[in-house]
C-alpha cells in the first residue's frame, strides 16, 4: 500500500486500522526442550508431586518462569485432579435402645471450646444413658488417646463394664 498509493507507513497503518507494532512483529519459536527434560527428570523420582512442589523444587532454581512452566505442564497433561473430600461411609441407622438398668449403655463424646482469651480447650464426657448421669468429664487443652483410655479404664474399675458404649461418631 505504501508503494502502490505512495502513503507513509503511519498513514497506511491508520488506513488498514492496524497497530504500528504489528508490522514490526517477528514470531519467535519457543524452545521448551530444556523445560520438558527438567520436568521429566524431576517426576521420575517424585511421581506424586503436583505443580507446586515441582516448580518450587526443580523449575524455579533452574530459572524457569511460573507461567511458562505451567503452560508446558498443562500441555503435557500432567495436571492432577484435586482430591475430593473424604466422606464417612454410609451407615445403617438403628433406633436407640432404651436401657432398662444403670450401667447398660454409656455415651462418650468430645467437645471443644475457647476461653475469652482465645485459648482452646477440649472436654471428654461419659454419660450413663439410663439415668442421664454424667460419669466423668475430663477437661484439658489436649486429650490424647492414652488419656481417654485411662479415663475409661478408671470408670470400668469403679462402676464395672457397660454392655454397650456409644460414641459420637457411631
Amino acid at each position: 500500500m505504501q508503494t502502490h498509493r505512495g502513503l507513509s507507513a503511519r498513514r497506511a497503518d491508520r488506513a488498514l486500522r492496524m497497530s504500528r507494532s504489528v508490522r514490526h512483529y517477528r514470531s519467535r519459536v519457543r524452545d521448551d526442550g530444556p523445560l520438558f527434560t527438567a520436568i521429566e527428570a524431576h517426576l521420575k523420582g517424585n511421581s506424586g508431586h503436583g505443580f507446586g512442589l515441582l516448580f518450587d523444587q526443580a523449575l524455579r532454581p533452574q530459572g524457569f518462569g511460573k507461567t511458562r512452566s505451567w503452560r508446558v505442564y498443562v500441555g503435557l497433561r500432567l495436571n492432577l485432579l484435586r482430591r475430593g473430600k473424604r466422606r464417612w461411609s454410609e451407615r445403617t441407622r438403628e433406633p436407640l435402645e432404651i436401657p432398662m438398668q444403670a450401667n447398660h449403655t454409656w455415651s462418650a463424646d468430645s467437645m471443644s471450646d475457647a476461653l475469652w482469651s482465645g485459648r482452646r480447650f477440649r472436654t471428654f464426657n461419659v454419660n450413663d444413658d439410663f439415668n442421664c448421669q454424667s460419669l466423668r468429664i475430663e477437661i484439658d487443652t489436649s486429650l490424647p488417646s492414652q488419656r481417654v483410655i485411662r479415663v475409661l479404664d478408671e470408670l470400668v474399675e469403679l462402676r464395672g463394664a457397660p454392655r454397650r458404649l456409644r460414641l459420637h461418631n457411631g
